[in-house]
């Protein structure tokens, strides 16, 4: 296989794995050998083992983080502090992807950014949903009330005032009863507690606010 015909083939992925290409009579060794060449000259990104992305200027499509991280780890969401950047939940700019899945945690440095997965178990993993990022590409994102659950469930210490209030929540976007059944369906003393703090927020004026 040349160069442009794999671009050809893959023009319009934001990222591919290897398998797309694998189709019919082709010799697999031949092409992961390829691959690592085309990688070593810059031609693609390779951003976990099987998993690519075309180098500029042949990308066609700029992949999207979100995208980028569920592709990186298939079973998993993208939740936590991304999650509540992309809401517009926080006001800061977060430069490291997390999302929260059910294999091991684990960290990606790549080209296309860094990438975080964080364990959790099973019935935990709920209040996520598919969303457009444009440009045809989607991912699995944490509602903003459940980004901020797993959040604080993660975060050892995560219900106290202090932490809360460096979040600097923007409390006209978060959903409180929202946030406060997700709470409850977790069945963690921890996220209730945070959740009836918080809560609290939308019944004091600036000045009276105590977490």
């Amino acid at each position: 296989m040349r160069f442009q015909e794999l671009v050809q083939i893959v023009a319009d992925e934001p990222v591919f794995e290897t398998g797309l290409l694998l189709a019919g009579n082709v010799d697999a060794t031949n092409l992961r050998r390829q691959l690592s060449r085309w990688t070593n000259t810059g031609c693609l990104l390779q951003l976990r083992r099987g998993l690519y992305a075309l180098a500029p200027p042949w990308q066609k499509i700029k992949p999207h983080p979100f995208l980028v991280a569920n592709r990186l780890a298939p079973v998993s969401y993208v939740s936590g502090l991304s999650a509540l950047a992309f809401a517009q939940v926080i006001p800061e700019y977060v430069a490291e992807v997390t999302s929260c899945t059910g294999g091991r945690p684990r960290t990606y440095r790549t080209a296309l950014g860094r990438f975080s997965f964080r364990h959790l178990k099973a019935g935990l993993r709920f209040g996520y949903r598919q969303v457009a990022l444009g440009g045809g590409q989607a991912a699995f994102v944490a509602e903003p009330e459940k980004a901020l659950v797993d959040l604080i469930y993660l975060r050892p210490g995560g219900d106290d005032a202090a932490f809360l209030g460096e979040l600097r929540l923007n409390l006209e976007v978060l959903r409180f009863q929202v946030l406060d059944d997700f709470a409850r369906q977790s069945a963690v003393p921890k996220l209730v507690r945070a959740a009836k703090r918080i809560g609290k927020l939308s019944r004091q004026t600036p000045e009276r606010v105590a977490l």
